[in-house]
């Protein structure tokens, strides 16, 4: 519970801030939880180019011209929960599937000829298609193949993710979607995830289960998108407090349409997302930063570098389709479709270093 309190007792007003009061951030050295609400707030939007100024200078100080490759693999997408923005909501009538061993490996060798060599595991929360076990053997298959994995699958307890930590996973990513509580339990209609607070602490119970890394993010759109951005920076700050040994990151997922969930455009303009990736990245310096291929191929190439460090490539977000066709639908639209080579010469292109093994686990 103390996470929980120290992230959600703040209370901010973006409103009241200035532009003078953004210029004035931008000439500390390190920021306050007030700082970070100034960067976010509608004034910031007046001081973009300072912003990104500092922003760039922060990636390059921490990060040098580098930038990791990855991509995500999905291995099932069936889900036990009614989420009423996503694809895989139990509700929905798409083709079902999972991936057995012998197809996972298969698509891990596929993945591995690319020259890759971060892999981040996907499935639908469903503890009775995709249980721990299932996951964990996937996770030591992975291992094989990967020098870093990381898993993205619904909450798990502290033994457990030490048992997923002891197959060979690093990092785990999970996102809270939305950090207002009335807004959360309005579009988690039903199952587990519809419990906020044990969602909430998922982080926390991996870094005591043995994982290097944890992931935080908000579905930008769900919810009043600046007060999302906030609450999750914050959220990452205090855990890091608690536990400075852990590697933060951020992902900065905007909605996106879906089989059976109709057309829509989003609501947060990708000005808008540059701000919050700016600001995650000003107000915590050390951590990684995520770009998604939900966004186009024109606005990640230019981010990477500014405020993004890592960026995945040579996506499917179906399930399998890397060695064969792929045996289930996707949980999102995706705007970026561009392969591994693709992405790598984009950033040489652009002075960058694509960078494919940054972690190895001695043992």
């Amino acid at each position: 519970m103390d996470l929980i309190n120290k992230t959600l007792s703040r209370r901010v007003c973006f409103d009241k801030f200035t532009k003078a009061d953004v210029l004035a951030v931008l000439r500390k050295e390190r920021l306050s939880a007030e700082d970070y609400a100034a960067l976010l707030s509608p004034a910031a939007e007046e001081c973009l180019e300072q912003i990104a100024c500092r922003s760039f200078s922060e990636t390059r100080k921490q990060f040098g011209n580098s930038v990791s490759l990855f991509t995500p693999l999905y291995i099932s997408n069936y889900c036990e929960n009614y989420c009423t923005y996503c694809g895989f909501n139990c509700r929905n009538k798409i083709k079902r599937a999972k991936l057995t061993a012998e197809e996972i490996e298969s698509e891990l060798n596929a993945i591995s000829e690319t020259g890759l060599q971060e892999i981040l595991l996907l499935t639908g929360e469903s503890r009775s298609q995709s249980g721990v076990q299932y996951i964990g053997e996937a996770v030591k298959l992975a291992a094989k193949y990967f020098t870093t994995v990381g898993i993205e699958i619904y909450p798990l307890d502290v033994e457990e993710y030490a048992y997923i930590y002891s197959c060979g996973a690093d990092f785990v990513s999970i996102y809270q979607e939305t950090y207002n509580k009335e807004r959360y339990a309005e579009v988690h209609i039903k199952g587990k995830k519809s419990d906020f607070e044990y969602r909430f602490n998922s982080q926390e119970r991996a870094v005591q289960g043995g994982m290097r890394g944890v992931s935080f993010g908000c579905l930008l759109g769900l919810s009043d998108f600046r007060s999302d951005a906030f609450y999750t920076g914050i959220h990452a700050y205090e855990l890091q407090r608690k536990y400075p040994h852990a590697d933060i990151s951020f992902s900065v997922p905007r909605l996106r349409t879906f089989i059976g969930g109709g057309d829509s455009k989003p609501c947060v303009s990708e000005k808008q997302l540059l701000q919050v990736m700016m600001a995650y990245r000003i107000f915590m310096p050390f951590a990684g930063i995520t770009i998604s291929t939900r966004e186009r191929a024109g606005f990640r190439d230019r981010v990477v570098g500014l405020a993004a460090n890592k960026i995945s490539a040579g996506v499917k977000v179906g399930i399998g389709g890397h060695s064969d066709e792929q045996k289930g639908d996707e949980q999102f639209d995706i705007s970026d479709d561009r392969d591994v080579k693709a992405v790598h010469d984009m950033l040489k292109k652009n002075g960058l270093q694509p960078v494919y093994t940054d972690h190895i686990t001695m043992t």
